[in-house]
């Protein structure tokens, strides 16, 4: 089990990075978000978690061990893989899952990419005991309300990777983008805040 790294940073993607650690290169899968902050050439420590399968091994890097041990957690909910158990934590922070599912807060738990409405409801009925020792208070600071905006950015970040931006591109353009529509962002479509992103890239009209 290889329980964290510590390298130099040779590379990164939307969702991925390559650490250099003794010498070899490292790809470990980490959020849009984590993606965004790294600096190349500068060193990182992720707390990882290893995922074995018979054609594969992949590594999944964190912030933190709680954010590794949830995304571990999530995948012993019937029908979550690691994909969706990422997007779970792209999208919100660990407390603020462990608070939806204890509260039986399904409709927001529709809201992470690819888990849908049943996906949900099975998250609630199978970890709703399992979640609580993660749960931590979550009040309306400015930090809750950055974490309940992620599946905007997101999805944004994801589009200007896909046309070819650098990840520290898309968030630069997307933290411009925020302070435009600040708190009514989730009331705008996907496609329009992707339009405006590219305006303020000098692309498009």
């Amino acid at each position: 089990m290889i329980a964290s790294l510590s390298g130099t940073v040779l590379s990164t993607s939307i969702n991925s990075a390559v650490l250099e650690v003794g010498g070899v290169g490292l790809l470990v899968q980490i959020s849009p978000r984590i993606s965004a902050s790294l600096v190349l050439g500068e060193r990182t420590h992720f707390f990882t978690s290893l995922m074995v399968r018979e054609d594969s091994l992949t590594l999944f890097g964190f912030e933190s061990v709680a954010a590794r041990d949830f995304f571990e957690l999530l995948q012993t909910v019937t029908g979550i893989g690691p994909k969706v158990a990422q997007a779970a934590l792209s999208v919100y922070d660990v407390s603020e899952l462990a608070h939806a599912i204890v509260n039986e807060d399904a409709a927001r738990l529709e809201k992470i990419p690819g888990l849908g409405k049943k996906g949900a409801a099975r998250v609630v009925l199978e970890l709703k005991e399992k979640a609580a020792p993660f749960l931590t208070h979550v009040g309306s600071s400015p930090s809750h309300q950055q974490s309940a905006n992620q599946s905007w950015r997101i999805s944004v970040e994801t589009g200007l990777a896909n046309l070819g931006f650098s990840p520290r591109e898309s968030k630069e353009t997307v933290d411009a983008l925020a302070e435009e529509v600040g708190e009514h962002s989730e009331e705008v479509e996907i496609s329009a805040l992707l339009r405006r992103a590219l305006q303020i890239k000098g692309l498009g009209r």
